[in-house]
Parts: structure tokens; C-alpha cells; sequence
């Protein structure tokens, strides 16, 4: 199965006319080379974002003169409230379009190729096309890289047959393979091949311009081009010979690429069973340092006669490799995020993040013990032992990006868009990582995790609620009984009641019988705790309704 797509980001114009041309050309062809794809595969033909195309493509052709066409003055952005960082939502999948993508990919399809097409091309180029350069992520299957190669080969390949010249790789651009957020590289950690073009072109005609460096052929540029005019046709049909290209290896070794993926589940899996130990740069860097210091300590004190006899000799000895097997650093082999941790609403969206992402999630059923500590019910479990581990593995454990030097002592160079994200952290979620096995008594949450109902204690009675700031949703409750005329204040100093400490800055809300509805709502809905109390604010400060701009 390949997956192809266009138009993600809609004014890189060229992603949606290649998907159109390139699914005329499968649909009417009868060549022997169409008729083979369409016998020996499943080719998923997806528009990333309709909307944004139709609403640039409007605003192109709203101008009668071809020469003053242009897509670059839109007023208003083609994804609503992130524009072109709709490409940073597939690790947290929060947009529609986003979550609709990952359920194809992850949830029903399980595209062994996916072929993720973008603008704009290296300057004195046509395309940037697979291999990328390093780094690559560590936590998912070499196989991945290694699929990744040989794809980028084909592509490639079939460019010089076909006479197509100006197609870079490599270090022809900033591509790498490392960041988690992409709709082509969130799929490395679901065991996919995720390949990215990035191809000049526009409606308009232009220049392609002149790069001495790149007249001189190279690894990563072995067929150079001329400067020329430039047309969209032009761009159009690379992108179609490179659609071709990966639709033909597909096609050849079409049981290598479903047996690998395969393959690589099962790996991560057998991982997630077994201890492992996932071997960052910065360890790496720690125990060369070590070394060096060694080395540098047993020459000083060596002269030539005890040289001969010195310890690390041509090469290392191997006792220093025990320092990447500490057994305290250890991969997880699952994390649990306890029902007791004071804002469990956000860990249950963090939760539906793993799940539209397919990652297999549990739930206790009953309060259990693990690793020393007790849970309680209702408690999520994520185990490592599961084939999409390497995305549990990105999700939960800090990102250690390997340094990149251009050269000994020389600038470094800057990962390709962000060092990755660990979405663990930015949600604030408290979790136990398990270092060896456990059992729970779990059940698997079929679809999405539901937040905990809270009942609302003595709200019949109460003269006002109170709501712990720490909870992300309790803003939304406040929010709410501020639009409905409610007097909602803030805390100034700790508020107790009974056995519950309430921190400085805690809301309280009057009751009345249309806040009291609200609240009972919020505690059932979002599992937001909500305190009845017979007292009254205190020192508080009364909050009146903002209006948010964005």
C-alpha cells in the first residue's frame, strides 16, 4: 500500500496538481508499467487540506492578468489559526484534518510507503528527494533508514533515465529524519517509509536561477541542470516521474516491503519484552571523555618500554562498554500515569493523543501495585511491548538531538525545523517509568480514554465552588459561568476545607442554580474536581470576562 498526498500546505500549489495529474495518468493509462501498479498495489491518492486549496487557488484566479496573478498576499491563512504549522500537529493531532490523516495511516490502512510531496525546491535545483541526510531518530528500526535509501535510490534512478536533471539529495538541503511532528515523519515511528520532495514550480513562469556551486556533479547532486525559464508543466511532470518511481519499486519488491513491515512491528515488540537500552549522544560523549581521560592518564605515566604494554593499546577496551549497559538506564518498559496526580483531565487528552495515533493504551480496573508503588483505579497504562513502541518511546523520554558539526571545533549545524517534541512534558503529564515487566488489572481502551466523573460534594448547599487552578480545564468551567453573569473570583492565600488544601489562586464560583449546573456538568463532562463550601471567597480577587485575540 502507498500512500502519496498533495496540498498540505495549500499555497505550495504544485502538491494538489500532481495528485490530480498523477491519478489521471493511473486511471487512463494502458501501458504495461500503469496496468502492473494498479495489479500489484493499493495507491492512496490524499488531499491533505482541500479547504486551503480552494480558498488559495480563488484568491489566485480572482485576477483577470495573468502577469500579476499571485497567492503570496492572502489575507487569511489556509488552515485556520496555524497556517502552514498544520505540518507540526502529527504527534499531538489536534485539527481535524490531522486526525482524519492519522486514522488512514495508522488506524485502517497501514501504508507501507508514504510520500509526502512540498515546495519549495534548493535554490539551483528542481527537487530535494530521499536519502536524507543524518541525523536520523534512534528510537525507531533501521529498517526505516534503510527503506528510506532505497526508495530515494529509485527515485533518483528513474530521473537520469528519464533525462531529468537538478534533483538533489542529502546535504543538497536541511532534511533530516529526526523530527516527530511531520505528516511524512510522524510515520517512521509507526514503522513506515515516509518520503518528502520539495519541488520548485509555480502558475506563474520563473527563472531557475544560476548556482555555481551546484554546476560541478557530487554524491548528492549527480545530474546538475542548466539555469532556464521554468513552467509548472515542467514541475508537474517530476512530480509524476517521481510518483512513478516509488509506484515501481513498490510494485518489484512489493513482498520485501510488507514482510519489513512486519518485520520492524514484531522488533518493537520483542523490545518492549526484553531489557534494551537506548544509547544517547550525550552517553556516547560521557564515555568518550572518559576514554580520553584514560588514555591521556596511562601515557603520561608510561615511557617507551611500558608503552608496549599499554592498556588500551590500537583500540578500546571493551570494560569501558559496560557504561552504556547501566541497568538503571534502561528503556521502559512502561510508563503509567497515576489517577491520583492532580490534573488527570489533561493525562486523558495526552492519552487520546497516543490513541489517534494507534498507540495501545490501558486502563486499571482496580487499585494495583507495580514497581513498588501503588496505583489507583482508573490509573492509564502504556507498555513499551507494542508494535509502534518507538512512538511511545518519542512521546514519553526526552529528545537528545546528536550535535552536528560542521567540522572539529567548527558551527554546529541546526536540526531541520525543530529537535523533536516529548509531548509528555509539554502537557505537564505525571508518569512512573517501569524498568521491568508488570502486570495490572487493565482493560484496553477500545477508541477514545473518557475523563473520570467527579461528583460535585455538597453542591445543593453550598454557598460557592471551588476549582484548583492546576487543572487545565478548570479554566474552561470558569469561562463558562463568567458567560453565563456569574461572580467568579481568585484566591489570594491558600483556601482549606477539610482535608483539602486549595492552592493561592484557586477560583471560586458563587452558587446559584445556573452555576451549579455548569459545575455538575464539568465535573461529569471533563472530570474537572469541583469543592462545594459554605464559606465565602475571602481575600479573593473577583475576575470579569477578557476577550482573547489570536
Amino acid at each position: 500500500m502507498v500512500w502519496f498526498d498533495g496540498g498540505l500546505h495549500a499555497t505550495e500549489v504544485l502538491g494538489a496538481h500532481q495528485l490530480i495529474e498523477t491519478t489521471y495518468q493511473l486511471i487512463s493509462r494502458n501501458d504495461e508499467e500503469t496496468q502492473r501498479f494498479l495489479k500489484d498495489l493499493i495507491i492512496l491518492a490524499v488531499h491533505a487540506n482541500p479547504d486551503g486549496m480552494e480558498l488559495v487557488s480563488n484568491w489566485y484566479m480572482q485576477e483577470p492578468d495573468d502577469a500579476k496573478k499571485t497567492y503570496g498576499t492572502i489575507p487569511r491563512l489556509y488552515q485556520k489559526y496555524v497556517g502552514h504549522d498544520n505540518n507540526r500537529d502529527f504527534f499531538v493531532l489536534n485539527q481535524n484534518e490531522s486526525i482524519n490523516i492519522a486514522r488512514i495511516q495508522y488506524h485502517e490502512w497501514f501504508p507501507q510507503i508514504v510520500y509526502n510531496h512540498h515546495q519549495t525546491g534548493p535554490a539551483g535545483t528542481v527537487m530535494f528527494a530521499p536519502p536524507f541526510r543524518d541525523p536520523f531518530n534512534y528510537t525507531f528500526d533501521p529498517l526505516v533508514p534503510l527503506g528510506i535509501d532505497m526508495v530515494g535510490a529509485a527515485m533518483h534512478t528513474r530521473f537520469a533515465v528519464e533525462g531529468k536533471p537538478g534533483v538533489t539529495m542529502r546535504s543538497g538541503s536541511s532534511y533530516s529524519t529526526w523530527w516527530n511532528g511531520g505528516l511524512r515523519t510522524t510515520v517512521y515511528f509507526h514503522n513506515m517509509i515516509g518520503l518528502l520532495t520539495e519541488t520548485i514550480g509555480s502558475p506563474t513562469p520563473m527563472e531557475l536561477p544560476l548556482v555555481v556551486a551546484n554546476q560541478l556533479p557530487r554524491g548528492d547532486l549527480p545530474y546538475p541542470i542548466a539555469p532556464q525559464p521554468w513552467h509548472f508543466r515542467q514541475s508537474i511532470d517530476y512530480s509524476v516521474t517521481a510518483n512513478y518511481a516509488v509506484f515501481d519499486i513498490a510494485s518489484k519488491r512489493r513482498e520485501d516491503f510488507l514482510f519489513n513491515i512486519y518485520r520492524m512491528g514484531k522488533n518493537q515488540i520483542d523490545r518492549g519484552n526484553r531489557d534494551t537500552w537506548m544509547v544517547t549522544p550525550t552517553e556516547v560523549a560521557d564515555l568518550q571523555a572518559s576514554i580520553d581521560k584514560d588514555r591521556a592518564a596511562s601515557a603520561a605515566g608510561s615511557d617507551r618500554l611500558s608503552a608496549a604494554i599499554n592498556p588500551f593499546g590500537r583500540s578500546v577496551p571493551s570494560k569501558y562498554f559496560q557504561a552504556l549497559r547501566d541497568p538503571a538506564k534502561r528503556d521502559a518498559r512502561g510508563y503509567i500515569l497515576p489517577a491520583s496526580q492532580a490534573d488527570f483531565g489533561t493525562a486523558t487528552k495526552f492519552v487520546n493523543s497516543l490513541r489517534k495515533a494507534n498507540i495501545t493504551v490501558h486502563q486499571a480496573t482496580a487499585a494495583f501495585s507495580a514497581g513498588g508503588t501503588n496505583y489507583p483505579a482508573g490509573s492509564y497504562v502504556v507498555k513499551s511491548a507494542q508494535a509502534f513502541r518507538s512512538h511511545v518511546l518519542d512521546m514519553f523520554e526526552p529528545q537528545d538531538h546528536p550535535n552536528d558539526f560542521a567540522f572539529p571545533g567548527g558551527p554546529p549545524k541546526p536540526p531541520y525545523d525543530n529537535a523533536g517534541w516529548t509531548l509528555a512534558f509539554q502537557m505537564g503529564v505525571k508518569f512512573d517509568r517501569l524498568l521491568d515487566g508488570f502486570d495490572c488489572p487493565c482493560k484496553v481502551i477500545e477508541g477514545m480514554a473518557v475523563p473520570m466523573a467527579q461528583a460535585v460534594a455538597s453542591a445543593a448547599s453550598a454557598k460557592g465552588f471551588v476549582i484548583d487552578p492546576r487543572v487545565n480545564d478548570a479554566f474552561v468551567v470558569v469561562n463558562r459561568a463568567l458567560k453565563s453573569g456569574a461572580t467568579v473570583y481568585r484566591v489570594n492565600s491558600p483556601l482549606t476545607m477539610g482535608s483539602i488544601t486549595h492552592p493561592a489562586g484557586a477560583f471560586y464560583i458563587t452558587a446559584t442554580s445556573g452555576t451549579r449546573t455548569i459545575v455538575e456538568q464539568a465535573a461529569k463532562e471533563l472530570g474537572v474536581p469541583v469543592h462545594g463550601t459554605n464559606a465565602g471567597p475571602g481575600d479573593a480577587t473577583r475576575l470579569t470576562p477578557k476577550r482573547v485575540a489570536l
